[in-house]
């Protein structure tokens, strides 16, 4: 009587069976996936700010703008005015907060980079102004 050899090879048509059914799942369902949105949630009870605050305002094409909260104009600035400005500001008042208020549509990215900047030149009382849900 003749003894089987062993056989010493894996039949792998099988797998390969299996990998292409999920890869044409995956390449079905993939264009279906809906990306996530993020809905921001409104402000309800905001303390009003401070009215000696300083506001620094972030604009739609990213220029900066200063003004004090109970002043009536805006000056428009460049970054190293506006620290410079600030400085003298903080020199008066050492507890002087400051504002940072930005326009819905300025990027997240710019608006953290003024805070930033702000915080870096060595501010403590830096905020982010807020519309509440009855001014809108």
């Amino acid at each position: 009587m003749r003894q089987r050899r062993l056989m010493n090879q894996i039949n792998v048509v099988p797998y390969i069976d299996v990998m292409l059914v999920l890869l044409v799942i995956f390449m079905v369902t993939a264009p279906m996936i809906q990306t996530g949105s993020v809905d921001l949630p409104t402000v309800g009870g905001v303390p009003q700010p401070p009215a000696e605050a300083m506001v620094v305002s972030v604009k739609k094409d990213g220029s900066l703008t200063f003004k004090l909260t109970g002043g009536s104009t805006e000056q428009k600035m460049s970054s190293t005015e506006l620290l410079r400005e600030l400085h003298d500001a903080i020199e008066r008042n050492p507890q002087q907060p400051i504002l940072v208020a930005a326009d819905k549509q300025v990027s997240y990215e710019r608006v953290m980079e003024t805070l930033d900047s702000i915080r870096k030149a060595g501010f403590q009382k830096v905020g982010l102004q807020t519309n509440t849900s009855s001014t809108r």
